[in-house]
């Protein structure tokens, strides 16, 4: 009797464990693929970083990865001649009053509008939000030639706030979208026992809503900072005669001289995209949360 139990619980001990065991080389299995997907996905950013250390000669004599056997023939004096020279830096200013501005009325503009949205009861208020949802599907290339002839007649054409302005208006369908997902989410009571304690609508915003949704304020940030930082087209229309241009119309202009200037063009390339990442692993603890904003009621 003894043994006939002992083979039962044997038996019914051995599925459980060759369930942990394909569990367990499932996800290894995974990850190691996962891990591998990223190692690819890597690969150019890190042949653009060798490549910015290296002097020009060495990239038409032989490939990035051949500067991983010889370390000692990477140099910095590439991007020492870029902050010497006045080009890349005034760029990145200019890029960073550019990304900054829109970045910062975008998200401004879209939570007050948001707030009025969801908390507020107005008139035609379901029917500006479908026409804001309409306009997300509006491209940026179908208003350049409209704005640029109505910015010649206000004398913005060639102005940085021109450019400001054109990121603004084509950021705030998305950014009022995502805000009001995020806000619809926050419980009316709290603002209601805001209001029977004497609290004004803009002391509402300011101290329970706007801390609520630093979440989705946060991504927004990362969103818009990303798609102005990275532009080429606005600014390349619109800031064609400025001597006063972001960081990807001065690469843009050097690609005209490849050959001549390598060097020059993958050290700018890689400070044009480790300024965005920085920004962006420094709020990536809201960015899930607020992309998921208003996904799960």
């Amino acid at each position: 009797m003894t043994a006939v139990a002992t083979a039962a619980r044997t038996a019914s001990a051995a599925p459980p464990r060759r369930a942990r065991l394909r569990r367990l080389f499932g996800r290894s299995s995974v990850n190691v693929v996962l891990v591998l997907i990223a190692l690819f996905w890597l690969v150019p950013t890190v042949g653009l970083l060798v490549t910015s250390f290296r002097p020009a000669q060495d990239y038409f004599s032989s490939g990035w990865w051949h500067a991983i056997t010889t370390p000692l023939s990477l140099t910095v004096m590439n991007y020492e001649a870029i902050f010497k020279g006045g080009g890349i830096p005034d760029a990145l200013l200019t890029t960073a009053l550019i990304t900054v501005s829109a970045t910062v009325l975008v998200v401004v503009i879209a939570s007050l509008a948001a707030y009025a949205m969801v908390f507020l009861n107005w008139r035609g208020r379901d029917w500006v939000f479908v026409v804001i949802v309409a306009l997300m599907v509006v491209p940026l290339q179908m208003a350049l030639i409209p704005v640029a002839e109505l910015y010649k007649n206000v004398r913005l054409f060639g102005t940085l706030p021109g450019v400001v302005l054109y990121h603004v208006a084509f950021g705030l369908p998305f950014a009022i979208f995502l805000m009001r997902n995020f806000y619809t989410g926050i419980p009316k009571d709290l603002l209601e026992a805001a209001r029977i304690d004497g609290a004004n609508e803009w002391m509402m915003f300011r101290r329970i809503v706007l801390p609520l949704g630093k979440p989705a304020l946060a991504s927004l940030a990362i969103f818009e900072f990303l798609w102005v930082w990275n532009d080429l087209l606005v600014s390349l229309v619109f800031l064609a005669n400025n001597p006063h241009v972001p960081i990807t119309v001065a690469i843009f202009s050097q690609l005209r001289q490849f050959g001549a200037n390598i060097d020059l063009i993958s050290t700018a390339s890689f400070i044009s995209m480790i300024i965005p990442l920085a920004v962006f692993f420094a709020f990536q603890r809201y960015f899930v949360r607020g992309v998921l904003a208003g996904a799960v009621k």
